[in-house]
């Protein structure tokens, strides 16, 4: 009986942590882990050369030289010019690059924790002509997300320090 009400009270097991982060014109549902801090926005370093527009620059974050990424910009949703209220988020590169393994993204506001359960998450619509830079659109207790394609963003921020570096 004790083992049964322990199972209880539990958490489901596929529940998982995650973060909404509001961009301009889309809100973004990543799993908690991916994110490493929250800051206020400040304006980025530039590049030396011509970048994309998508790629606002560089923050400096223990350490790291950052690349700050203008997400809605890069998926061709809206233009978005971070300003007053605006926060970054840095997140954890998926990719493995131990000279890059943190990648930021322009946020409004504070991103949202929320948790995410299987009967709380479908795909949203038609999944044809999805942005550039996105996996899935999503509804998240019924309100609609993006999900973004973090290997993809990394890969198009090395392609750009490639071309810088040569």
């Amino acid at each position: 009986m004790h083992a049964s009400t322990r199972q209880e009270t539990a958490a489901p097991v596929n529940d998982i942590r995650g973060v909404l982060i509001q961009v301009a014109d889309a809100r973004l549902l990543l799993p908690n882990a991916t994110i490493a801090e929250v800051l206020t926005y400040a304006p980025p370093e530039s590049y030396d050369a011509d970048v994309p527009d998508w790629l606002l620059g560089r923050i400096r974050w223990h350490g790291w030289r950052v690349p700050l990424v203008a997400f809605s910009r890069l998926a061709g949703i809206a233009g978005e010019q971070p300003g007053l209220g605006s926060k970054v988020v840095v997140l954890k590169a998926l990719g493995g690059d131990s000279h890059a393994p943190y990648f930021a993204i322009v946020a409004q506001g504070f991103p949202r924790l929320v948790t995410v359960s299987r009967a709380g998450l479908g795909v949203a619509g038609e999944q044809d002509d999805l942005p550039e830079g996105v996996l899935a659109r999503v509804l998240h207790n019924d309100d609609p997300a993006l999900l973004p394609d973090l290997a993809f963003i990394e890969a198009r921020i090395a392609e750009v320090a490639a071309a810088q570096a040569a």
